[in-house]
């Protein structure tokens, strides 16, 4: 359950990432000392930063700069790619298009999914089969994309082995069934600079992403080096920001992981309001379940927290399919 936080505590994930796959990782001091950061930080906050991850940085602000390329084109030239359900909710979407809890987002986005072939979960899959729609400018943009996601995809992986044994399971509780074969969600995000009206800001109405929580397991956000905007909400319901430490990735988890932790771990609500004067570009990758998981809280995590079920189980594609037909005017 989030407390009270005032700040979001940082890992440094590299002695994990040594030995994410040795049989016995979790005797190791090292790894054993990373577990522990992982499971105060997914209890208190459900926010962390993480340095010591492996992806060069270089790549992460590449991400960023073509990123802010392909927003800073004509609207011309970025509706070529525009997100409709023939495309599997996949491409562009302007300004407003977003919605959160019925408010438009001010923010524009590509959103991307991990490719649906036809058939391939049956009735569950028809909404989101497609594959990704990249743009051809600029032109090295799939390649760099893509390369981005497979690392994101990797050093995911390797976080919720660490935070499989941090909830005192084996470092595969949630592979197999769970999450051996994981979908994923790529959101690139651009927000507007702050309106300015009579020389005043007009923060309350710039919610560049309105009030949420995640819908998987984790997220890793690259954000700008330079601009303070995403808000986390602790247990009195304060906003803490979560400025940016540059070469690092915020991280937080998600409602999969809430239901499989029985709520030991909770995914924290949050948003992001860009007061700045200059645009900020965020790169938010998030880690899913296999889509056709039936997600339901682990029996460790049960035996836990009492032995009652403290939330439904869901099918993580229903639960995607779900949000994703809601989420837009089209």
């Amino acid at each position: 359950m989030a407390t009270d936080f005032k700040s979001i505590p940082l890992i440094d994930m590299s002695p994990l990432l040594e030995k994410w796959d040795h049989p016995n990782m979790a005797q190791d001091e090292g790894v054993a000392q990373v577990v522990r950061q992982l499971d105060q930080a997914c209890r208190e906050a459900g926010f962390f930063y993480v340095k010591g991850h492996g992806i060069p940085v270089s790549l992460m602000k590449e991400i960023k700069s073509i990123t802010r390329e392909y927003f800073h084109q004509p609207y011309e030239e970025k509706i070529k790619i525009k997100l409709s359900a023939a495309t599997g909710y996949r491409g562009y979407q302007r300004i407003g298009e977003n919605i959160t809890k019925g408010i438009p987002d001010i923010h524009e986005a590509i959103d991307c999914y991990r490719e649906v072939k036809h058939g391939m979960y049956g009735d569950l899959g028809d909404v989101m089969q497609g594959s990704n729609i990249w743009p051809s400018n600029p032109p090295n943009f799939k390649q760099l994309m893509e390369e981005y996601i497979d690392r994101c995809t990797d050093l995911s992986r390797k976080i919720m082995r660490g935070i499989a044994l941090a909830l005192g399971g084996s470092a595969e509780e949630m592979e197999g069934e769970i999450g051996g074969d994981p979908f994923w969600v790529f959101r690139i995000i651009g927000y507007p600079a702050a309106s300015i009206s009579n020389g005043h800001d007009k923060a309350d109405n710039d919610v560049g992403c309105g009030a949420h929580t995640d819908y998987g397991l984790l997220t890793l956000v690259n954000q700008d080096d330079d601009i303070v905007a995403l808000q986390v909400r602790n247990k009195s319901g304060e906003w803490i920001s979560a400025p940016p430490i540059p070469g690092t990735f915020v991280c937080n988890i998600g409602d999969m992981l809430k239901i499989l932790s029985n709520g030991i771990y909770e995914s924290t609500m949050h948003r992001v309001i860009n007061n700045s004067p200059k645009y900020r570009v965020c790169v938010a990758y998030f880690y899913e379940p296999n889509f056709d998981a039936a997600v339901e809280p682990l029996d460790m995590c049960l035996q836990k927290t009492g032995g009652t079920k403290n939330f439904e189980g869901a099918v993580y594609g229903k639960h995607l399919v779900s949000k994703v037909t809601t989420n837009f005017v089209m």
